[in-house]
């Protein structure tokens, strides 16, 4: 992983006494709230509804054990216990005292982490696949692509004040892992019938109030060209995005207004100053940044296909978990283990300052001191010896990690939604829990196969209903809590915006609703069918017809 430099670490060192300075002025009454909104929103801090949040950058969702350490000793100084991984794999804090707030940034500093730019009208995070590095499937480690994106983007004077917020997805795989369509930058690595690397782009996606697929504008793209094509996009979206409208803000309504093909054009006209310019990125330079994801010092193993075969037989527990926990690694002998933050009765994607201490010694122990943050709010240890999976196992169950949902029903992606959010219109960790506890039955949860189930509790989008095989949105009637559902979304390749199945519903009756939606897959479906194949080959009528007829 990426290891600070000496220039680094003086740039958020000198962050972090600034912004102490900008509290002590603010809690003193020399700066106002709305002086001081632009100075916290530049570190990561938000106002929610009963406490403010810090969000902690995770670059492309990689942590070593030390940083794991160091979340969870803040979680029990500053928080209560525990942290919440979102879906842009970064860590939120919700409870810390805005006194404490440069001390927690001071702490993050000593093992290179920061919260800088995960708020604000700027580039964000660039995320990936969670299983960059190791995935059978890739054709090239997006990595060293991200933090060059990172470099770049971070403290970019041009792009400090956007339109809108802005996030950068970067594919490597032939399966899309990273959801590049739905940002409003996406990357997938191709190579040309030479063999040269390029990437297709694709502009213009993202959810929230509005949604909309991103468009490809250009379909090869020259690595040596990738950042000044990123300058080209940046700035004519700065030139031409709206600014008297935050809802029509974002850089997906300017590709709508204009069209992919005029956008393309102006881009390019952009590009044609641009190109061949300062950011030209040359060998050296990727080499450079490169030799940061360099693979650990793996051993020599064969795979173990039929000792595993037999735990399985031994061992129907480890069997499930195996089957949805674990999936193939590029090198034989080992595997990469995905940790389900997503056990009933805990909210999606929160962990213990315990288990985080845990989890980092796991990782020292059988990972090479990495972790990883998934888009589905979930951790990762990637590189497992298979010889060792059934010793993992059996600690991971034992810290209450080890549910073996990954890609089922109850793995739901879910916001914080108005428990602490101050936009959300409706709660959404309870109409989780509901649903998980409804769909308790693992062998039901098996036969009913891979589903993608997300919960917003506001039109922002967080929990990215959108794009769930079934969404769920929290929405406001008259003051009292309700929720919309839709059908048919998905974030991978060829991405979709799910239907929206018709009026709302009370909370009450939600669980019934999704064990009715659910029933109309299984018993339309053919034996090879997935969800969202048999939602496309039926439409959304017989889902409508069996959820309104039942509750009218």
């Amino acid at each position: 992983m990426y290891v600070y430099d000496q220039y680094d670490q003086h740039i958020i060192e000198d962050r972090v006494r600034q912004f102490r300075d900008q509290i002590r002025r603010y809690l003193a009454g020399e700066l106002t709230d709305a002086e001081l909104l632009p100075l916290r929103l530049q570190n990561g801090l938000y106002i929610q509804r009963y406490a403010p949040m810090l969000r902690i950058a995770v670059p492309y969702g990689l942590m070593s054990s030390t940083q794991i350490r160091k979340l969870a000793d803040i979680t029990r100084k500053y928080d209560k216990g525990y942290a919440h991984i979102s879906t842009r794999t970064n860590v939120q804090l919700n409870w810390p005292e805005l006194e404490d707030v440069p001390d927690i940034l001071a702490e993050l500093a000593t093992v290179q982490m920061h919260a800088i730019q995960t708020s604000g009208n700027c580039i964000r995070n660039t995320t990936t696949d969670q299983f960059a590095g190791v995935a059978k499937d890739e054709l090239v480690d997006p990595r060293p692509w991200c933090e060059i994106i990172r470099q770049w983007s971070t403290f970019h004077p041009e792009f400090a004040f956007l339109p809108r917020k802005f996030k950068i997805a970067v594919n490597g795989a032939v399966s899309d892992r990273a959801a590049i369509e739905v940002h409003d930058i996406g990357l997938e690595a191709v190579r040309n019938d030479a063999g040269e690397l390029g990437f297709r782009v694709s502009v213009g996606g993202g959810l929230g109030r509005t949604p909309i697929v991103g468009s490809f504008i250009n379909e090869f793209l020259p690595w040596q060209q990738l950042l000044t094509y990123l300058d080209a996009i940046l700035r004519v979206y700065n030139r031409y995005g709206r600014r008297d409208n935050k809802f029509k803000a974002r850089i997906k309504i300017l590709v709508k207004a204009l069209t992919p093909e005029v956008f393309a054009e102006r881009v390019e006209a952009e590009w044609s100053y641009l190109k061949d310019g300062p950011n030209t990125l040359t060998e050296t330079e990727v080499e450079r940044v490169s030799k940061f994801f360099v693979d650990p010092d793996y051993k020599n193993l064969e795979d173990q296909d039929a000792a595993l075969a037999q735990l399985d037989a031994d061992h129907p527990g480890f069997a499930r978990w195996r089957q949805r926990n674990v999936v193939a690694h590029k090198k034989p002998g080992y595997a990469a283990v995905t940790l389900s933050l997503k056990s009933t009765g805990v909210a999606p994607g929160d962990v213990t300052d315990k288990q985080l201490d845990t989890i980092a010694d796991l990782a020292d122990r059988f990972s090479f001191g990495e972790v990883r943050n998934s888009h589905e709010q979930n951790m990762i240890l990637a590189d497992v010896e298979q010889s060792r999976l059934f010793e993992l196992w059996n600690e991971l169950r034992d810290l209450g990690v080890a549910t073996p949902n990954i890609g089922l029903l109850t793995d739901i992606i879910c916001c914080p939604g108005g428990d602490f959010c101050s936009l959300a219109n409706a709660k959404s960790i309870p109409i989780a829990e509901a649903i998980q506890r409804r769909f308790d039955d693992m062998d039901y949860l098996f036969d009913i196969g891979d589903i993608d189930l997300n919960i917003s509790g506001c039109m922002n989008a967080c929990g990215h209903h959108h794009v769930g095989h079934i969404g769920i949105l929290g929405v406001d009637k008259k003051g009292a809590e309700f929720y919309q559902v839709s059908l048919g979304g998905s974030s991978g390749r060829n991405a979709s915006l799910g239907q929206i199945l018709g009026p709302s519903f009370a909370q009450d009756v939600m669980p019934d609703v999704i064990e009715k939606v659910i029933g109309v897959y299984v018993e339309q479906r053919t034996e090879e069918e997935q969800f969202l194949d048999t939602f496309r080959r039926i439409g959304i009528d017989p889902f409508k017809e069996r959820v309104y007829a039942a509750n009218h």
